[in-house]
């Protein structure tokens, strides 16, 4: 079913300007809201990442944010790991894409068919920008064949939890439910038109996930005063390496640490979480968060696959 809306934790390092402390917590643990990073790798096929997604839960309710790939064998990671009752894989009914990239909707395939597999009867809502919907038909109508066989054949499947209904929005869109106030805003990601971040509020926390961007103004200004901003970037050390057509590229579509450093001073939340790392020539992720550190003082987090917040 397709439906068309159209509106204009666990902490491995927390760096305090360029000192290290791994005792401290990064932010004070909630009973109400939990971030999970499911994956905060990139498109290239590091073995030790996930592609990019996360997951916020809110009174046992999941929201995942993008599905890069693994989504769901790190989400039930999480649940095992953490024991939380939200992440049983039943419960994932709602998907927010931040852009249509590959490496952010490759996973979109899990979050529609794993759970259902695994019992889940009702549908799963996915909401993103303009083009979600045919990407959704696109992808229901390619397991076509397999969703019939399990629905008709011997498997004892249900026959709705397969289907997805998605709510598709040029530029911004609020969601509301009992848990959430999730707004989409529009960034700024080379000549992707409808890339989006999004701000979570919750009854305990604001959350802000910056989504794929490189420097965009309305991040800082939508991540004013939250409790955890959670910004995508590379090193401009190891973005010297690149050749020039690929450095152009990502300067055009990524963001520095620096520029990352220049949104933490304006909004000043309380913990800055960075995922989606780029980096180059095996350079460690770290070189990223020591960038930022270098002019902002406030608490960076390098963030890795299953860190809670």
């Amino acid at each position: 079913m397709i439906r068309l809306l159209v509106m204009t934790g666990m902490v491995v390092s927390v760096l305090f300007g360029a000192r290290v402390d791994a005792e401290e917590p990064a932010l004070q643990p909630s009973d109400v809201t939990q971030l999970i990073q499911l994956g905060t790798g990139n498109p290239n096929p590091w073995p030790d990442t996930a592609g990019p997604s996360a997951v916020i839960v809110v009174n046992d309710t999941p929201y995942i944010f993008d599905a890069g790939e693994g989504v769901m064998r790190r989400a039930e990671a999480a649940f095992r790991k953490y024991n939380l009752k939200g992440l049983h894989r039943e419960n994932f009914r709602h998907l927010f894409l931040t852009h249509l990239h590959w490496d952010h909707t490759v996973g979109v395939p899990e979050v529609i068919m794993t759970p259902w597999t695994q019992g889940r009867s009702d549908p799963l809502f996915v909401y993103g920008p303009t083009g979600t919907a045919h990407m959704i038909k696109s992808f229901q109508e390619a397991f076509r064949q397999d969703i019939a066989i399990r629905v008709k054949g011997l498997e004892p499947a249900n026959p709705t939890g397969w289907r997805a209904e998605a709510t598709e929005f040029a530029g911004t869109y609020t969601y509301r439910d009992k848990n959430v106030t999730i707004e989409a805003f529009p960034v700024c990601h080379g000549d992707i038109e409808n890339a989006v971040g999004y701000k979570v509020t919750t009854p305990d926390r604001v959350i802000v996930l910056s989504g794929d961007t490189t420097y965009c103004p309305i991040v800082a200004e939508k991540a004013r005063g939250a409790d955890i901003l959670v910004h995508e970037g590379y090193s401009s050390k190891s973005h010297a390496k690149l050749p020039a057509d690929w450095a152009s590229y990502h300067t055009a579509f990524h963001t520095s640490g620096a520029d990352i450093a220049r949104i933490a001073n304006a909004a000043k939340p309380k913990l800055v979480v960075l995922s989606h790392h780029l980096t180059w020539g095996g350079d460690a992720i770290s070189m990223i968060s020591d960038e930022v550190a270098e002019t902002y003082d406030g608490k960076v987090v390098s963030g890795e696959d299953l860190d809670k917040f």
